[in-house]
């Protein structure tokens, strides 16, 4: 297996119980993937929060709750978040000792049909044998040119940055009204950060139904969400207190001018398949990046599968996990199926 997220973690699991030796490369040096680090869990745990910091300020009183005056302990509010994302890695880590799965902590890339060569993150190559490579290695933050992300200097940060800002911003922008930036810009909503959402659309979640963007954008509306729909970012300017952003019409227009404390870029994910060695064994991508694969999972490389966000299809974890266990259960000689008409669609929580 090349990636230890939802799709690789779950496949390598169910290869060891159906008694295949198994091993399974991860580069991030923890087990869960985006999901556990940096994506659903990590983002769910400071929803958690906020919720509970909002609930107290705003509707305690209500009910004949007086608590004083309030403040928030940001440092003991990410330690949690943390807490819950060590916990849960740490458990796949330990299934994997249960049933016997290698773990390699390195950068894979595919040397031929059998074989799978691994930078370690220690230092050093090794190589792997086998008779299947099923790749699993999940997506990563599409970049946007005139926003450059910087998430070591915590001004212009992408999902994962935002993650960890250190300090609630007064004010802040959140270029990109799909789930990821919704949700994140809720969190320091709450917080009390004045939030800004900049669409290039004319609706937040275009994709999702259109009655159900209607209603949740009103929620957010008055939970203190700014809207610039039909809006796109040409230009960035990191400065000392913030970042200021230019802005035009979607289609074209005068220029406008606005500074925020911190930006956040959620204009999507890409798949994450640069880098693997795919051109060299004649693996086709299309122009998203995804790998093409038949029914079976399996690439113009009949050893070779391919699953979860690297393929075609909707970007979730559920969607990646059942995905991994048919390509395993195809590779023992069943008959390994996905129903994609039952997966649940991904809606976001705020």
């Amino acid at each position: 297996m090349k990636g230890g997220g939802p799709g690789g973690y779950v496949a390598a699991i169910k290869a060891a119980q159906m008694g295949m030796k198994t091993a399974c490369v991860e580069m991030r040096g923890s087990l869960g993937g985006t999901c556990l680090n940096v994506g659903c869990i990590p983002s769910k745990a400071l929803l958690q929060s906020s919720h509970h910091y909002h609930d107290a300020k705003e509707h305690f009183a209500e009910h004949g709750i007086n608590i004083g005056e309030l403040s928030i302990d940001l440092d003991k509010m990410q330690g949690a978040k943390a807490s819950s994302v060590d916990g849960l890695t740490g458990g796949i880590e330990y299934l994997f000792k249960k049933y016997g799965v290698e773990y390699h902590k390195g950068k894979g890339s595919i040397k031929g049909p059998n074989s799978v060569g691994v930078e370690k993150l220690d230092g050093g190559t090794e190589d792997i044998d086998t008779k299947n490579i099923l790749i699993a290695t999940g997506s990563e933050v599409t970049p946007l040119p005139p926003v450059p992300v910087d998430n070591a200097g915590q001004k212009i940060v992408d999902s994962t940055g935002a993650l960890e800002i250190k300090k609630v911003p007064n004010k802040m922008a959140v270029i990109g009204g799909g789930v990821i930036g919704l949700e994140m810009g809720s969190v320091w909503s709450r917080l009390g950060a004045e939030v800004t959402v900049i669409e290039f659309m004319d609706k937040i979640c275009p994709s999702m139904d259109q009655e159900t963007t209607k209603k949740f954008q009103q929620i957010l509306k008055k939970q203190g969400f700014n809207f610039k729909l039909k809006t796109k970012v040409t230009k960035s300017e990191v400065q000392d207190d913030g970042v200021l952003l230019t802005t035009e019409a979607a289609k074209g227009g005068d220029e406008k001018e606005e500074k925020y404390d911190i930006v956040l870029v959620a204009t999507g994910r890409r798949p994450y398949t640069e880098g693997l060695g795919l051109e060299d064994m004649g693996i086709q991508t299309d122009k998203l990046g995804r790998i093409s694969v038949d029914e079976h999972f399996r690439t113009a490389v009949p050893s070779i599968y391919a699953i979860g966000d690297c393929i075609d299809g909707p970007m979730l974890a559920h969607k990646a996990e059942e995905e991994g266990i048919a390509a395993v259960e195809i590779m023992a000689g069943f008959a390994g199926h996905v129903n994609y008409d039952a997966i649940p669609g991904m809606y976001c929580s705020v």
